[in-house]
């Protein structure tokens, strides 16, 4: 069992500096680490196997969470008992929790994805805010998705925001990064998935889609920027470009809202009979 540190008191530690360079994108993809904050994603963390690598934890709330501190122990991570200020310069938070791990990548490489044959995928195209990734992820992840695939296009799936917004979420189901749009929808399609993307301004409509009972299979939704959508090119790609219907005076929906109605809807028709799951099946 790792020993517990003793207490870090100095923001100037090798292992505190360490850990604070994680907020930056280009020492997170030197090092293959990220940061978890709180005690949701570092207990998720915590139960993915060979994830969690240290932990800071204050007096305080290693005390107060000492189920997730032994947790922690047990998945191999070594713990760091740390002062409040050592803490808030390892946070990016602006009210930091007292716990923040330090946690390895988690991506799964695309290929390993469709050998998996999923029936349904969020594919995020151009999204470039984390906090809207993080919460398509969350979505996705509530709707029974089998993946997520962020492309080469998209945010940082590791970016702290991002982290938050999923909730835990970025623990529980696979994700490819890095991917270029063109490879992503041309794989699925390969694997036998049709491609629909969500765009405001598609020449279909979702409810329409539902009535025709065309939403039964294997299905990946393409989402796309936060402000301008999906460009042409990438709408040109899909099977089909669909839009949620407005039918009050709402001028639009944002991303997330969007991408959670969406994957509902293909999760509720796959989960019903003559879809591609069981009732009852997930």
């Amino acid at each position: 069992m790792p020993p517990v540190s003793p207490e870090l008191i100095s923001p100037r530690s090798p292992r505190v500096l360490a850990a604070r360079r994680l907020a930056k994108r280009n020492f997170r993809g030197k090092e293959r680490l990220f940061l978890a904050e709180g005690p949701q994603a570092v207990r998720e963390a915590a139960g993915h196997a060979d994830t969690l690598v240290e932990l800071f934890a204050t007096v305080e709330t290693a005390e107060r969470y000492a189920d997730i501190i032994g947790e922690a122990r047990t998945a191999g991570a070594r713990i760091h008992l740390a002062s409040e200020q050592v803490i808030e310069d390892i946070s990016t938070t602006v009210t930091p929790q007292g716990l923040v791990g330090v946690c390895r990548f988690l991506d799964t490489p695309f290929e390993e994805i469709l050998e998996r044959r999923p029936r349904l995928v969020a594919v995020l195209a151009h999204v470039r805010d984390p906090g809207n990734a993080g919460t398509v992820l969350r979505c996705a992840d509530a709707a029974g998705a089998e993946a997520v695939v962020l492309t080469d296009a998209s945010v940082d799936l590791y970016n702290p925001k991002a982290v938050r917004a999923s909730v835990g979420s970025l623990f529980h189901l696979p994700v490819a990064v890095g991917v270029p749009v063109e490879q992503a929808i041309d794989g699925l399609k390969a694997a036998g998935v049709r491609i629909l993307a969500a765009d405001g301004a598609g020449d279909r409509d979702l409810d329409e889609e539902l009535d025709k009972g065309t939403m039964g299979g294997p299905t990946a939704w393409v989402f796309g920027n936060e402000a301008w959508g999906l460009p042409e090119e990438t709408r040109a790609l899909a099977d089909a470009v669909v839009r949620v219907p407005i039918h009050g005076k709402a001028e639009s929906l944002n991303l997330a809202t969007a991408a959670a109605v969406c994957l509902y809807a293909s999760a509720r028709v796959q989960r019903a009979s003559g879809g591609c799951r069981s009732v009852t099946g997930s």
